[in-house]
């Protein structure tokens, strides 16, 4: 059982198959160990579309703030603004849910994945509503 946990804190993405291959037992006697013995969950991260610094949640709020004061102060504001995004598009290699998925102990918290990380094919999207 210790050489089971000592793995798995080794790396916490290791699959029961290749826990029970390096221990030498059987794939459920591993599945025994870590759910009921050690009681660990294998989950999957939470994704997050991007984790902000507390500056960027800032400058989101006083930006949000200061466009709701322009529609109070200026009844016409609303009527000349013009919709506009802009978005660079990267080219992923995205991971898929096995492979983001981690053994959890119940009072750890859970893994957070934020946005993937950019190829080098990358585009720009516009798109403009009057």
């Amino acid at each position: 059982m210790e050489t089971v946990r000592w793995l798995v804190h080794e790396d916490l993405r290791r699959t029961m198959k290749d826990i029970a291959a390096n221990v030498n037992v059987s794939y459920r006697t591993v599945q025994t160990i870590l759910t009921c013995d050690l009681n660990m969950h294998h989950i999957a991260a939470k994704f997050v579309p991007r984790l902000l610094t507390p500056k960027q949640k800032e400058h989101r709020v006083a930006i949000c703030q200061e466009l709701c004061q322009c529609a109070l102060d200026d009844p016409s504001f609303m009527s000349r603004v013009i919709t506009g995004a802009e978005s660079w598009v990267y080219g992923y290699d995205p991971e898929t849910k096995q492979q983001s998925s981690q053994w959890k102990s119940p009072g750890s918290p859970r893994p957070k994945k934020a946005r993937q990380s950019c190829s080098a094919t990358k585009s720009m999207l516009m798109f403009f509503d009057i």
